[in-house]
């Protein structure tokens, strides 16, 4: 039986979170139904589809879905259903069609999803309809996008997309301020793994700050340092740890906005890049901007950005992670790296280069998490004890004119804001 509302509602309280909301397959049924149905989820950015016919194959929660470029240039999300029979019609990544064929029964669909050919059609009766919409392949409830990233919602209901971001979306707004000429580029490839382990884990890891000089000790202590941490860094690496061996500390915080949202304040080595390639950069943005502004934009402000309940902006990496929940225990992530658009070729191929080596399947850093992550799933089937403490920096929060809530350091107010956005979504009528 499915949880009732209470409890659900009791299985998070003020600081503490019981182990079975990562546990129990029942649970995450609910949170594919209440959370990744109902909000507004990442589908894919519009540089991934740039011509008429371009799709590009994804999933909201469980739901099958294309990104897909219509032959009037806009951007339709549709579901990857066939109306006769429910195969999924097209399972390549990506590709470029001028119609969308089922490999079952051969009926095919105009790429914004409406019904073109049936075969053979004379053998049905002739009181079917066939261009009744609930022939087609049917378009997401709602579809917005913003800079180029594509959202979608299966749910008519709620907030629209600017009302359920709110202030969140200053961390899309100050990576397109970077680009010279607006715009980021999807224009490589993904990387794609796996972890067995909850969606949630991946989520709160984001902004945790108080696992970073500990989890990560062997790639970040004084004899361990073995990559740059942003592309065009030519002077300092990461410095988690001081050259005496003890922990350094990090005069930075964790904001979390409505909706659960969040972003971390960058970190001390994060300091601005130089080289010539770097210099290139600059004058490219000077010449946009002029050199006052290029100043500001430059500074960087955030280490990521996190829109709840599956995407982040990772500004110091420059490229984004999308999280894919395949089961309770199970979740894909997806990396993407981003060209600036009209910033030198040769920062976005350091971008892929860092990418490979702190976030990629085989990388120093990610597997880490990923360790952890699975460590964690394995170690709550341990029935000792029931419930989790997520108290660090309780009752510290302040109000940020940007109008988040502002945490110090290590404090885990936006995993606290998580885990009670978690309960109004999954107790919501």
């Amino acid at each position: 039986m499915f949880p009732t509302h209470k409890e659900i509602s009791d299985l998070v309280r003020d600081g503490w979170v019981h182990r079975r909301i990562y546990t129990d397959p029942e649970i995450f049924q609910l949170e594919m139904e209440r959370i990744f149905h109902r909000t507004w989820i990442f589908v894919g950015h519009e540089s991934q589809v740039p011509n008429p016919g371009d799709f590009y194959c994804t999933t909201i929660g469980t739901q099958p879905v294309l990104m897909v470029r219509h032959t009037d240039r806009t951007v339709r999300v549709i579901y990857n259903r066939c109306s006769h029979r429910g195969a999924k019609v097209v399972n390549e990544p990506t590709g470029n069609v001028r119609r969308f064929r089922c490999p079952y029964h051969a009926w095919t669909y105009e790429t914004d999803g409406k019904l073109r050919v049936v075969p053979m059609r004379d053998a049905y009766p002739a009181s079917i309809d066939f261009s009744d919409p609930k022939f087609d392949m049917t378009p997401v409830a709602r579809c917005e996008g913003y800079h180029g990233f594509v959202f979608a919602n299966l749910s008519e209901e709620g907030p629209g997309l600017h009302d359920y971001f709110g202030g969140a979306r200053r961390a899309i707004d100050d990576l397109i301020a970077r680009a010279p000429e607006g715009e980021v580029e999807f224009i490589g490839g993904v990387q794609r793994y796996e972890f067995r382990g909850n969606w949630k884990l991946q989520t709160e890891n984001l902004c945790d700050q108080y696992h970073t000089s500990f989890t990560h000790e062997s790639s970040a202590s004084k004899d361990g340092y073995q990559y740059k941490r942003r592309a065009g860094d030519d002077r300092q690496q990461t410095r988690i740890f001081s050259e005496k061996g003890d922990v350094v500390s990090h005069d930075y915080g964790v904001w979390f906005y409505e909706n659960a949202h969040n972003s971390i304040g960058a970190m001390h080595f994060e300091t601005e890049p130089s080289g010539p390639i770097y210099e290139r950069y600059r004058a490219a943005l000077e010449k946009q901007h002029g050199a006052a502004r290029t100043k500001e934009i430059l500074k960087l402000r955030r280490h990521n950005g996190f829109f709840y309940p599956s995407m982040d902006i990772h500004h110091m990496g420059q490229f984004i992670r999308v999280f894919r929940p395949l089961a309770v225990d199970r979740t894909q992530v997806l990396a993407f790296p981003m060209h600036l658009k009209g910033a030198p070729i040769e920062l976005y191929e350091d971008v892929i280069r860092v990418m490979n080596l702190s976030h990629s399947a085989a990388a120093i850093a990610q597997t880490d998490d990923l360790e952890i992550f699975e460590r964690c799933q394995t170690g709550l089937l341990a029935q000792n004890e029931d419930w989790m403490l997520y108290m660090r920096g309780h009752g510290m929060d302040v109000d940020d004119p940007s109008g988040a809530k502002y945490g110090p350091n290590t404090s885990e107010n936006a995993m606290r804001s998580q885990h009670q956005v978690w309960r109004t979504f999954m107790t919501a009528e």
